[in-house]
């Protein structure tokens, strides 16, 4: 696609597909992702979008059509939310194995898949990011499939609360340490907090 007058590769615009599909380690079959300098991986194998969030979305992007799909997920969920998901969380889906792994974080190709500049800021400040799962046993999914939990990691940082990390509580040293110890966390987000967790820690 064209934007700001450049062309550009993009795996954001995704469409419904029939019948099952091959869940793979870094992907489903038929699906990748155009950079993967900053997309796609072992951590990011499967994003996943709430179905509940249209709603909101339809409101603050009047006249947009937004189809399932339409933020670039492979899998609009129902009944999964940022509040309640801890990373390390287990699921079961067709006949795969998924766990969640961290939040969304956006890049340009959100402003451009909605032409709209401000796109990237709204996501981030409404909190409704999506998550991405990692495929710990490869299987195939179809839609209308059922969502089960295997296990919760109940002592895991909740997806909502990276978005608070990330986004407008940044130095919350118990939010910090809680990203930390969660060992199911990608080891690039511990990285990635440790020089605040000291910043916080040295201002308290």
């Amino acid at each position: 696609m064209v934007y700001k007058g450049a062309s550009i590769n993009t795996g954001i615009f995704k469409k419904p597909v029939s019948g099952r599909v091959p869940l793979r380690t870094l992907n489903l079959d038929g699906d990748r992702q155009a950079d993967l300098s900053v997309h796609g991986g072992p951590f990011k194998a499967v994003y996943a979008y709430p179905s509940e969030h249209y709603e909101y979305w339809r409101g603050e992007l009047p006249g947009i059509d937004l189809p399932w799909g339409a933020f670039g997920e492979n899998f609009t969920t129902e009944g999964l939310g940022e509040e309640e998901l801890h990373v390390g969380d287990r699921f079961r889906i067709g006949s795969g194995t998924l766990m969640v792994r961290q939040p969304r974080m956006p890049c340009y190709k959100l402003a451009a898949k909605f032409q709209r500049d401000d796109m990237i800021e709204r996501f981030l400040v409404s909190g409704r990011s999506g998550f991405y799962f990692s495929v710990e046993q490869e299987g195939d999914v179809a839609a209308g499939d059922s969502i089960e939990l295997i296990s919760r990691n109940e002592a895991g940082i909740t997806i909502s609360e990276m978005n608070r990390l990330f986004v407008r509580d940044r130095y919350n040293r118990d939010l910090l340490q809680k990203a930390i110890a969660t060992a199911e966390l990608p080891e690039s987000w511990r990285e990635y907090f440790a020089p605040r967790l000291k910043a916080a820690a040295t201002n308290t």
